[in-house]
């Protein structure tokens, strides 16, 4: 499974905290994630994370294509909800996709916590087959993949 994480810099401790606390779960799946978030997440765990570009530099739009591809299972948005500009159209466009490709998206930790140990329990299985490569054998992945 593919997990992409982020973080509002105000919540980056929050996310390396928990991820680090689930790092054997995340070891087991792919994770992607913003830039700066990503690196500080590989230098606290030493998971091997692939990092887009910084949230604010196309970070987000980069992970919201791969949703729209239907190239990411789950996605772990530590969001700070008393941020000025939390309603900006990259995160409203990143949770939008994420409801019309049936994504499990966490904005929390209770919801992050939950989702990671459903992983863990193969609750998300189902995720498996939402892939183009696993429904079709000839797939054809969208523009910006």
């Amino acid at each position: 499974m593919t997990i992409a994480i982020l973080a509002h810099d105000s919540r980056k401790e929050l996310a390396l905290q928990f991820c680090t606390a689930y790092s054997g779960i995340l070891s087991r799946n792919t994770v992607i994630a913003t830039g700066t978030t990503g690196r500080m997440l590989a230098q606290a765990t030493g998971l091997p994370v692939h990092c887009y570009l910084s949230g604010k530099l196309g970070g987000i739009q980069q992970i919201s294509s791969r949703v729209a591809c239907d190239e990411v299972d789950l996605v772990l948005f530590f969001r700070d909800p008393l941020k000025a500009d939390t309603g900006n159209s990259s995160e409203q466009n990143l949770l939008r996709l994420c409801d019309m490709h049936s994504v499990p998206i966490a904005t929390n930790i209770a919801t992050a916590e939950v989702l990671l140990r459903g992983l863990d329990q193969g609750d998300l299985d189902y995720r498996d087959g939402m892939h183009p490569e696993i429904l079709e054998p000839i797939s054809v992945h969208c523009a910006v993949c």
